[in-house]
């Protein structure tokens, strides 16, 4: 139960997270979008076809692989926003350092170029996946249990919406305007709405709480977690789960290019495709959020794996092309659920000073997966054929529903009920 001093915060704190959201998405998955503009613009230097492959991948990973390491130290703060806003800057600042490489594209080697914007990538992925345990925690400390799923959706459907107009906005810019100038003035526009976004981050409310003796907060660190991944066979099914997310996933990648070979389909069709999905994305973040936290995020995301098993199959016994909005429907909402969903349902795992501690363990040890699965997808595609990896995607989301059904308890029923059905969950 969440204290007074907190409860009195949440209209207010639920709007500047939301605010946050929309310039953010705005910015990053818009005018800096790591999907569009961002490998544009290495193509535009001249970076190889496998570095521009790799943009997707370095933010994945710079997103999960650091917060396992922060976990240990994010136990031990009893306010955990200066720490989100340190980090977050580090997040932020290098898009205006992509608008500088712009510019000295006419002045400098491009391989030098191609260079410093990979430096830049990295700090903003890197900057993401320090801040994110942090924030995390301090979402799950402000926010009401009962709507961690209504906010997360809510937050992450219009940062996808905004997301979207930032996309169209960014074309037009690209379109318009000569290089270097376009690529400049979407990362500085991008940069600008960033750092308005964490301005209203920083309006966050977040009182103290109380935390561990100093003789204690030494036992908040590693040997901790593998207590916990020992103990907490739940949290390993969830994990089990999480991993065959991105498995199912991988087919995504290959939609587009097999709708083109097998019905011949325009570019143009296949941006409306692109739009089907977003709409999607954005209804079921609002949707499945607020659905999730009144029948449970663990049905949800069963859900979600379901519905991306059925994105797979549809797109492998597609007799014509009209069948592909649904596939790209249904992926979008199972996206939906593989980041809002999953977050909310993360924050339901451990109590105090061990929240964090779990946030780290769950994103981190799922993040060789999420690098290996998309290469596990092409090394099928290129030997059987794109419909290989159709039915990994639709195998894997099905395995990923049945784990969360049959074998992954619903964390807020096993703290709600006797210590016995607790206990089973733990092994």
């Amino acid at each position: 139960m969440h204290s007074p001093e907190i409860q009195k915060h949440v209209r207010h704190n639920f709007t500047v997270n939301i605010v946050d959201a929309a310039f953010f998405g705005f910015a990053a998955l818009g005018l800096a979008s790591t999907v569009t503009v961002i490998p544009l613009f290495l193509n535009t230097l001249g970076a190889s076809a496998v570095l521009i492959a790799i943009v997707g991948s370095i933010h994945n990973i710079g997103w999960q692989l650091p917060q396992l390491f922060m976990a240990g130290y994010v136990a031990r703060l009893s306010r955990f926003k200066p720490m989100v806003l340190f980090m977050t800057f580090h997040e932020r600042w290098p898009i205006f350092g992509l608008a500088i490489v712009a510019l000295l594209m006419p002045i400098v080697h491009p391989s030098v170029t191609i260079v410093l914007a990979f430096v830049m990538l990295m700090i903003y992925s890197l900057g993401a996946g320090f801040a994110a345990t942090a924030w995390q925690s301090m979402i799950g400390k402000i926010m009401p249990e009962e709507q961690h799923g209504t906010f997360f959706g809510m937050q992450s459907g219009i940062a996808n919406l905004l997301g979207a107009g930032g996309v169209v906005v960014a074309g037009l810019v690209l379109e318009r305007l000569p290089s270097p100038l376009d690529f400049a003035l979407c990362f500085g526009v991008s940069g600008i709405a960033m750092m308005i976004s964490m301005w209203f981050l920083s309006r966050t409310r977040e009182p103290a709480h109380a935390v561990a003796a100093p003789s204690e907060r030494m036992q908040l660190g590693w040997r901790k977690m593998r207590e916990i991944v020992y103990r907490d066979a739940n949290l390993r099914w969830f994990l089990l789960a999480r991993s065959l997310s991105a498995v199912a996933w991988v087919a995504v990648s290959f939609y587009t290019i097999y709708a083109q070979k097998t019905f011949q389909v325009t570019e143009s069709r296949t941006g409306v495709l692109a739009g089907v999905m977003t709409v999607s994305q954005t209804v079921a973040n609002i949707v499945l959020g607020r659905l999730g936290d009144r029948w449970g995020h663990r049905n949800m995301l069963a859900l979600g794996g379901l519905m991306m098993a059925g994105s797979a199959g549809i797109a492998w016994f597609a007799p014509d092309f009209a069948w592909f909005y649904l596939v790209y429907a249904l992926a979008g909402a199972a996206n939906a659920t593989f980041w809002a969903i999953v977050i909310a349902l993360t924050l339901e795992f451990g109590e105090g000073e061990e929240k964090p501690l779990y946030i780290g363990l769950a994103n981190t040890l799922v993040a060789p997966i999420s690098l290996i699965a998309p290469i596990v997808g092409g090394v099928l595609a290129s030997q059987f054929g794109i419909q290989a990896t159709f039915f990994l995607s639709m195998l894997a989301g099905l395995l990923m529903a049945g784990v969360l059904i049959f074998a992954m308890v619903d964390p807020r029923f096993a703290r709600s009920v006797s210590p016995v059905v607790a206990a089973a969950t733990e092994g």
